[in-house]
């Protein structure tokens, strides 16, 4: 397979890996049945973080983007999507084809793990809040710059990263995605990704 099919192939799996593990950690807190229902906010960042943690080295080929944002905004940067992957809008659409498709599979994968919590009562709020984020507080301008500062420390500390000697890759980022989550995910669930 071609080096961009590579890398497509792995944002589908990488991506489904972080959304199985990112919607499975938010059912788990707010489904009423579940064993760690209440589990709490902090609960749901190191979900969101190991998931980023098991998306991005299973998405290793790709540079594991997982996220239509870092794909952006290394694209921007000039950077090389991953070895042998140019930065050109032809290889940003298919990862972002593969993030969109690999969030759709790590969705209903969670939906099946779930499937007889499902089927129970509870508020229709929190099974909405298990595959996507809404505002603690409804406003949209207020809202957008949540997320546009929460996006943008992801993307520049990605494209910071980069060229650090830290060798931490895949720990340091779902470290940040937890830090941006207790710290900035608040007022609106901390989306950072314009596909949630």
């Amino acid at each position: 397979m071609s080096p961009i099919g590579d890398a497509f192939v792995s944002e589908i799996f990488g991506t489904a890996v972080l959304v199985v593990f990112g919607a499975g950690v938010v059912a788990t807190v707010v489904l009423p049945k579940s064993k760690g229902f209440n589990g709490g906010w902090l609960l749901i960042c190191f979900g969101w973080g190991i998931g980023v943690i098991a998306g991005v080295y299973v998405a290793y080929k790709s540079g594991g983007h997982l996220n239509p944002a870092v794909t952006l905004g290394l694209f921007v940067a000039g950077r090389d999507f991953a070895e042998g992957i140019d930065p050109t809008v032809a290889h940003m659409l298919v990862y972002w084809a593969g993030q969109l498709i690999g969030g759709f599979l790590g969705a209903v994968l969670a939906f099946l793990a779930f499937k007889k919590h499902f089927d129970l009562e509870a508020d229709p709020a929190d099974k909405l809040a298990i595959f996507s984020t809404g505002p603690a507080m409804r406003s949209y301008g207020w809202n957008f710059v949540t997320e546009v500062i929460g996006t943008f420390v992801l993307v520049f500390w990605v494209i910071v990263s980069g060229k650090t000697p830290s060798g931490l890759g895949p720990v340091a980022v779902a470290l940040l995605v937890v830090g941006i989550g207790a710290s900035l995910g608040g007022p609106t669930g901390y989306a950072i990704n314009p596909r949630t």
